[in-house]
């Protein structure tokens, strides 16, 4: 790991799920030399269990600071994250699945704008990647791009000639290469947390979408991924 921020280093906002990408996002922002300061949102997700990874990704990363919003999706609904929908299991697709929350990165980043906005800082990084283009409309760069430009026209900070940078340093690598990143950044992949849907004692299932997109990506780099999975999760080689 390389050494903990300092107080002369400039202040960077992560949104920190817990999950793989926003663990390696957050480890790229601590490795450019930025002061960390994370937001993980509480938003009633079904997989609780990353916000469990993301206090502890925080810890280990040891970021400036930590805080942990809650905002209740639930009352929406209208996800299998947030409803009583089932998780689907049966391998990615190509339409945006139930697992799509209704303008979730919309209302994050609006969130994290505000948290870098308070701390005084141009610089967000959220962790996107080209694998959830085709899911998730809130994935991708022109979203990315026209999010940058609302923050500019509708903060003060933006308006007085300061505007925000959204970095997504992950947006164009595959699964694979996060994996790789994981590793070189020295992160245990077991500090963070993907499943969707896990098994009553708290283990991965394996199965779903997010499960299956990490599990493929850990193998195709050649690396071993720490989680632990239930057991009889699908042979993904198959």
């Amino acid at each position: 790991m390389n050494e903990v921020n300092n107080a002369d280093s400039p202040p960077a906002v992560v949104l920190l799920s817990g999950g793989l990408d926003s663990m390696v996002s957050a480890a790229l922002a601590r490795e450019a030399g930025y002061a960390v300061h994370a937001l993980t949102i509480d938003y009633g997700q079904r997989h609780i269990r990353e916000l469990q990874s993301a206090r502890k990704i925080a810890k280990l990363l040891g970021v400036s600071r930590h805080v942990e919003l809650p905002l209740d999706l639930r009352r929406f609904g209208g996800s299998a994250l947030t409803d009583d929908i089932d998780v689907p299991k049966e391998g990615v697709g190509d339409d945006i699945p139930v697992t799509y929350v209704p303008a979730r990165n919309l209302v994050f980043l609006a969130l994290t704008t505000a948290f870098a906005e308070s701390v005084h800082s141009r610089d967000i990084f959220i962790g996107v990647n080209a694998l959830d283009y085709s899911g998730y409309p809130d994935c991708r760069p022109e979203f990315i791009a026209s999010f940058a430009e609302t923050a500019r026209l509708g903060t003060k900070q933006g308006v007085e000639g300061e505007p925000f940078s959204i970095h997504a340093p992950l947006q164009h690598m595959s699964k694979a290469d996060i994996a790789r990143e994981c590793y070189r950044l020295d992160l245990d992949p077991s500090w963070s947390w993907s499943c969707y849907d896990p098994t009553e004692d708290g283990t991965a299932c394996g199965a779903c979408d997010s499960c299956r997109l990490r599990r493929k990506g850990f193998d195709e780099a050649g690396l071993i991924d720490t989680t632990a999975y239930a057991p009889g999760a699908p042979d993904l080689r198959e």
